[in-house]
């Protein structure tokens, strides 16, 4: 069974596209739970209006599930609360000039 670590990390290979930086330093992982193998990863995009969701959703399935011990992914997509830079790593931050 993967540690948390391991799917966090397998989650930073997830690129936004347009900002060139990975989901978990934008903020945009809001959890992640594992019963056993059975992986769910809550994410949101930075407005709702974003196309990119599918792909993000495939992105996710393909990294997380490809860690041993992983047996299923399923992803939820939420817009709230709302995705604001504040929930950016201080390192994301400072390369979009916040």
């Amino acid at each position: 069974m993967p540690s948390l670590e391991d799917i966090e990390s397998a989650l930073s290979n997830v690129i936004d596209p347009e900002l060139g930086l990975d989901f978990v330093e934008l903020g945009l992982i809001y959890g992640i739970a594992d019963e056993d193998g059975d992986v769910k990863v809550t994410f949101t995009l930075t407005t709702p209006a974003c196309p990119i969701g599918p792909q993000v959703t495939e992105q996710i399935e393909e990294f997380v599930g490809e860690l041993e011990g992983v047996n299923s992914v399923q992803t939820e997509m939420t817009f709230l609360p709302p995705w604001s830079p504040d929930k950016m790593s201080e390192d994301a931050k400072f390369a979009l000039g916040f």
